[in-house]
């Protein structure tokens, strides 16, 4: 027995390193912005009786997202898991599996976007990232309805950052691999082209751009719980 304590305690000591040697690989072959966060809303009441929806995206989610919890008011629970971490950074599976795990309730539709970060990854980096996004969207609550938002157009180009031509270029990509799996499509990128005026910055919509996106993303929501 005394030369099998020091196997159980090195197979042990593998089991508690996996997890940590997982993180270090994600870390050393992520891009990191200067200014990384994630932002998560729960409903402050949720009810038991009502579906639960989720959204899944970046600070234009973040916005939209009351507007999404007013028109689904009564209808469903809405919960939003929004950061910075972009398709290509293996980051993003770990903190979307953290953020499932926290909450611990099951998704009826969730409703994803991820497009205004990550501009350090080359668009075939992207390509190639998009399968394992969709693997952990899916994971999220297998057997969920899903509806994928496209990224919206930015008011003037960044050469460091976003242009429109690579944010039509990820539309591009994404839905390819959307269109295969049968997942819906919230076009909130032909949407904000007819409501250019409504900029808050280079980016971002103002209130009455983010109501309009809220609108359109709770009706594509509204269409799968139906």
């Amino acid at each position: 027995m005394k030369k099998i304590y020091p196997v159980i305690i090195f197979l042990a000591g593998l089991v508690l390193m996996l997890p940590m040697a997982a993180r270090a690989q994600a870390a050393a072959l992520s891009h990191p912005e200067e200014i990384e966060w994630t932002w998560e809303v729960r409903p402050a009441h949720p009810d038991a009786k009502l579906p639960n929806v989720l959204l899944v995206g970046d600070s234009i989610s973040r916005n939209y997202d009351p507007e999404v919890q007013k028109q689904l008011d009564g209808t469903a629970n809405v919960y939003l898991f929004a950061g910075s971490t972009s398709v290509g950074d293996p980051r993003l599976a770990h903190q979307l599996a953290e953020f499932a795990a926290m909450e611990g309730v099951s998704f009826r539709v969730v409703h994803f976007n991820n497009g205004m970060h990550g501009w350090e990854y080359s668009e075939d980096e992207y390509r190639r990232a998009f399968p394992a996004y969709l693997d952990a969207i899916r994971a999220l609550s297998p057997g969920a309805s899903l509806v994928w938002a496209t990224t919206t157009p930015v008011k003037a180009d960044n050469e460091h950052g976003a242009t429109n031509d690579r944010v039509k270029a990820r539309n591009a990509i994404a839905l390819e691999f959307v269109a295969k799996g049968g997942i819906p499509v919230d076009d909130q990128h032909a949407l904000m082209v007819q409501h250019l005026d409504t900029y808050q910055d280079t980016v971002h919509f103002n209130d009455a751009g983010a109501q309009i996106q809220g609108r359109q993303a709770a009706d594509s929501i509204r269409k799968l719980l139906h």
